[in-house]
């Protein structure tokens, strides 16, 4: 699995490294900044998916809780509208 795991790694940079080259051609500097936040989090994104999709399945089962009963504060009543 780390061998699948790199070979996204490797994909997602050379995606990435193309994507500038196309950035930097098309766009100018000062918005080039403003597009790199974005462009981490789409591949956070991708690499989280990519995890996800991969990993194994939990092999125990959860145990339910009993449900807690909600308390009612003075905030939690609506607020009459005139």
């Amino acid at each position: 699995m780390s061998g699948d795991r790199e070979r996204v790694i490797e994909l997602v940079n050379e995606l990435g490294s193309r994507f500038g080259h196309v950035l930097s051609d098309m766009v100018p500097p000062s918005a080039q900044v403003h597009l790199l936040n974005p462009q981490r989090e789409l591949i956070t994104a991708l690499m989280l998916i990519y995890e996800n999709r991969v990993a194994p399945a939990p092999t125990r089962s959860r145990v339910k809780r009993a449900g807690a009963k909600r308390r009612t504060t003075k905030r939690d009543r609506k607020i009459p509208i005139d």
